[in-house]
Order: C-alpha cells, then structure tokens, then sequence
C-alpha cells in the first residue's frame, strides 16, 4: 500500500484529546498575563469579568466548531471545514495562512522563549539560547515522528505537570494571602504610568491567551471516536483552562495589593510565589513555565503538521505526494513534519539573523488576525451546514443554537476589528502575506 492510499491510525482516546486543549492553550500567558489585562480593565473586579467573558467566547467557539468537526471528521482541522464548506479556493488559503505564516512564527517564538528561560533558570549565556531552544524542538520533533503514542504521553504528562505550580500557588495563595480579592481600583496608578483603561482591550488580552483552542480539531482524523470525544475535549479542556485562569487571577490577587500587580508586569506571577515560598518562589514559576512552554510546544508539533498533511492529500501543495507520505516503520506523517520543520527553521534563521526586521513574536500576532477570519467563517459555516444536512441526524449539535455560535462569532468579529484598528499596518502585513499564496495555488491548480 503506498503513502497516498495510507490513513493515519486512530490512537487518540478522550483524555489525550483534552490535554491535548489544555496543553496547547495553557502556555506562558497564564503565568504573565494577569498585569496586562489589570491594566486595560482598570479594577479587579474587572479583570476577573474580562477572563471570564473570553472564557466564555472561547467555549462558545470552541462548542461551535466541535458540531462542525463532528460533521467533517478528516484529519485537517479548520482548512478541512473551510474546504468543505466554501471549496477549494478558501481551504487552500486557510491551510497556508496556518502552515505558512501562523504555524512557524508561533512555534519559532516557543522555541527562543523557552531557550531564554533555560538559559536564565541556569544562568548560561545567553549565546545558548538558540541551541537549547532548538534542540528540545528538535527532540520532540524526533518524539513525534518515531511514535505518536509517545508524543501523546509527553502531551499528557507536561499537561499535568504544568498544572502542579498553577495549583500550588492557587491553593496556598487562597489559604495565606491577605489582600482584598475585589473591589480595587487602579485606575490612577495606570493612567499615571501612561497606561490605557480600556475594558474591550482587556477582554482582547484574554482572548490572546485563549487562543489555541481549535488545535485538537486537525486531529479528528486520528481520534477514536470523534463525532464524541471532539465535543466533550472541547468542553471540558475550555471549562478547565477558564478555571485555572480565573483562579490564579484570584490568588495573586490575594497575595498581592493590586497596584502591584500592575507594577510587576511579566514577573506578576514569580513575585506571587516568592511571597508565598520564599526563594523556592521563584524556581517553582520558572520550572512551571519551562514545562508549560515544553507542552505547548510539543501540542504545536502534534497538530500543525496535521494541517499541509491533508492538503497534500488533496494535491493543493507542490510535491504533495512527498508531503503527504507516511513512515511505514513508525506510521506517522513524517512528509508533513519535515515540511513544518523547514519552515520553522527559516523563520528561525531570519529571526536570528535579523531580529529587528523579522520578529517571530510579531508575525504570530498580526497573522492571528488572518487566522481569525477564518474561524468566523467557520462559525457560519455551521449554518450552511444545517442547511445543507437538514433532516440529517447529528451525532452533536451545539446547545443553544443559535446563541453561542451568535457569540462565537461576535468574539471572532471583536478580534478582527480590534486589530484592523490598533495595528493597521500589521494587517496590511498579514494581508500581504496571505495574497503571496495565491499564485501557488494557481500554478499548481493550473498545472
């Protein structure tokens, strides 16, 4: 049997599918991200609202993909539904604003974050940071293609391991910490630091930290039983993240008065455990978010490659008979890994060579924007497939439809515009970006 005629297996069952949400959601935004949305929100109160309200938004679209996956279950994710759903044209283009733009600058900024916490855990130099982020993404580059079951423990073990220190600050900084929960107002201290109070930015903030969400959808293809589990990991992975994220929201701030909240910036959270641990403090946040960078980053290796793999399956990339193989000797898609690993280190030497001009951090920011507009699309894409199957059964439907899908697309809707807005000329960037791919498709459509 050749490659082409070869399916990936199913091997993934309920619990891996949700570490499989957890994991790639819960990266180093719920150890830094508690400063910048108490900025835009202004209080306390405020802040929680705003985690809550993506929270929200989030398993509105989370809920709302999963009835479209359990319609489309193939290995490809949110370029499979485009597909279907619009044709050929939109597939292509979502597959390769994913594989192209968004997979490798999000990936290339995990691996120089995660050399720069090793390196500074250790105190190397900082000339290693390269090489020991590149390395461990190339060890579980290795992981992934010898045997998806073992990329599939190191998900659920990083997944778990990186709940240890969230859990450990929340329950001690519930039971030790001092200061008022709510009802504080900042308002003054950020405007005088040059801040900006701004509620909707503050629910932005959040939703950045939510994103993530849709990865386990690229892997419908290999779960067990899909139409199922898709539904149910996507409930419980959203419901757990919100948990965690409001929860630590709350135990640093009843550890720490809230303007020093805002003060502390990116290291909120390594203060917070330094007044609950001590020393020990400090260590503990910085293992924890080594572990959840280690996960996040081996959750991206699991499904981005999923993604050009089932575009070379339908022939919409050059040399798809060589993208789309799969190992015989390990039965995972080796064709596609390679071609995500070539990406990713291009962005990786350009970022390095020249950092000033080519910032992996902002590429993956400005091309969530094109990102998004294809989960709105997607959003209304379920009605266009109600229309189409009427009478059909569903083994899932969205509840209360057409509330949450209504929502799910407002939060996508609410991205999109922010961004046009804040960052005119990174969209334009993006756009940009997007419309190089068009000649690909058409020579290779034209051929």
């Amino acid at each position: 049997m050749n490659s082409e005629q070869q399916k990936l297996k199913p091997t993934i069952g309920l619990f891996t599918a949700i570490t499989i949400v957890v994991g790639t959601i819960i990266g180093s935004g719920v150890f830094v991200k508690p400063s910048s949305v108490l900025e835009y929100a202004g209080t306390n109160n405020m802040a929680l609202w705003a985690w809550l309200i993506g929270g929200v938004l989030t398993l509105a679209s989370g809920l709302t993909i999963a009835e479209v996956g359990a319609q489309i279950t193939r290995t490809g994710g949110l370029y499979a539904y485009i597909k279907d759903i619009y044709g050929s044209f939109w597939g292509y283009l979502t597959g390769y604003a994913l594989t192209v733009l968004y997979g490798p600058a999000i990936i290339v900024s995990l691996i120089l974050f995660l050399g720069i916490l090793i390196t500074n855990f250790f105190g190397m130099d900082g000339i290693w940071t390269v090489p020991i982020g590149t390395g461990i993404f190339l060890f579980l580059l290795v992981v992934n293609i010898v045997d998806s079951h073992y990329a599939n423990s190191v998900q659920n073990i990083t997944t778990l391991a990186k709940l240890i220190p969230i859990f450990a600050i929340v329950i001690f900084g519930l039971i030790l910490g001092n200061e008022g929960v709510f009802g504080y107002d900042v308002t003054d201290v950020i405007l005088k630091h040059d801040g900006t109070v701004n509620f909707g930015r503050a629910v932005l903030a959040t939703l950045f930290a939510y994103d993530g969400w849709i990865m386990l959808t690229t892997m419908s293809g290999e779960m067990k039983r899909p139409q199922k589990d898709l539904p149910l990991a996507m409930l419980i992975g959203i419901l757990i993240v919100t948990l965690v994220y409001i929860l630590i929201n709350v135990a640093i701030f009843k550890i720490l008065p809230a303007p020093d909240v805002y003060l502390l910036g990116n290291s909120v959270s390594v203060e917070a455990a330094t007044v609950i641990f001590g020393s020990l403090g400090a260590k503990i946040v910085n293992i924890g978010l080594i572990v959840s960078i280690i996960g996040t980053l081996n959750g991206k290796l699991i499904t981005f490659p999923r993604i050009p793999f089932a575009m070379a399956q339908d022939h919409l990339l050059p040399g798809s008979k060589y993208v789309q193989h799969i190992s015989r000797r390990f039965e995972t898609p080796i064709g596609a890994h390679l071609v995500m690993t070539a990406l990713t280190l291009i962005i990786l030497t350009l970022s390095v060579a020249f950092p000033d001009i080519f910032d992996a951090d902002y590429l993956s920011e400005i091309t969530i924007f094109i990102i998004y507009f294809f989960y709105v699309a997607s959003f209304v894409g379920l009605f266009i497939l109600r229309r189409r199957n009427k009478g059909i059964k569903r083994s899932y439907s969205v509840p209360l439809y057409p509330i949450l899908p209504i929502l799910a697309m407002m939060g996508g809707l609410f991205i999109i515009i922010n961004t046009l807005v804040s960052d005119p000329m990174g969209t334009g960037i993006a756009l940009i970006g997007l419309l190089v791919g068009v000649p690909i498709y058409w020579l290779k459509t034209h051929q």
